[in-house]
């Protein structure tokens, strides 16, 4: 009986060996790994998602007139017009406080007249955060009020299509100081732009009133 039983061991080793042998010979085919899962792709976070607003900032404190003083951008029209720019005033005004919206006159020279552009900011539940839609989701412009002391001067960030924007307003046309003026270079440089993408505004011959067939509704490219 024990003859018998080593006779079948011997005889599956044997197999054992044979097996072996021949997947070698073939080609060393083995036995395949598991597949892996591939690890899930991080969400993707604009760049304006990671500016913090201004803390506790209050939007009514916000309305009245801002002058444009100096804008960092990308934008290829500044690029190559950028030392022609005009002066340019912006007012914010709201109906109420329940109103979520914000309705925003913008006036500028366009070949030596006066042009006054009006849109709607659409403020959102985060505070400091508002939208301008656009003809389609993918075209809204987020915009952040980065820093402010809503007496003197305010940063906001404009982000549109992957690229971003970051303007100065004072709420008069003196020269700003210093510390705030370095402030907003430090800002820029944050977004990777430094001076050579600094476009200072003038501080004079600010448009006043604007006939009507200036008035137009539109989102500035920059």
């Amino acid at each position: 009986m024990t003859g018998v039983w080593r006779c079948m061991l011997a005889t599956m080793v044997l197999m054992c060996v044979c097996l072996w042998g021949c997947s070698e010979a073939v080609g060393g085919a083995r036995s395949r790994p598991r597949p892996q899962r591939r690890p899930r792709k991080k969400p993707k976070v604009d760049p304006i998602d990671l500016i913090p607003p201004a803390e506790n900032i209050n939007i009514q404190r916000m309305t009245g007139t801002w002058y444009l003083l100096n804008t960092a951008s990308k934008c290829s029209y500044l690029i190559n017009h950028g030392t022609k720019v005009e002066p340019t005033v912006m007012s914010l005004s709201r109906s109420s406080d329940s109103d979520q919206t914000l309705s925003v006159s913008t006036k500028t020279r366009h070949n030596h007249q006066c042009w006054e552009i009006l849109q709607v900011y659409h403020l959102t539940p985060a505070p400091g955060r508002l939208t301008l839609k656009g003809a389609r989701a993918e075209l809204n412009t987020e915009i952040v009020i980065g820093e402010t002391d809503y007496s003197s001067y305010a940063v906001m960030y404009y982000h549109k299509q992957g690229k971003t924007t970051v303007k100065l307003y004072g709420r008069s046309v003196d020269n700003l100081s210093e510390p705030v003026l370095t402030k907003f270079e430090q800002l820029a440089t944050k977004q990777d732009m430094g001076l050579a993408y600094l476009f200072p505004f003038p501080t004079y011959s600010h448009c006043g009133d604007v006939d009507q067939d200036h008035v137009i509704n539109c989102v500035p490219t920059c």
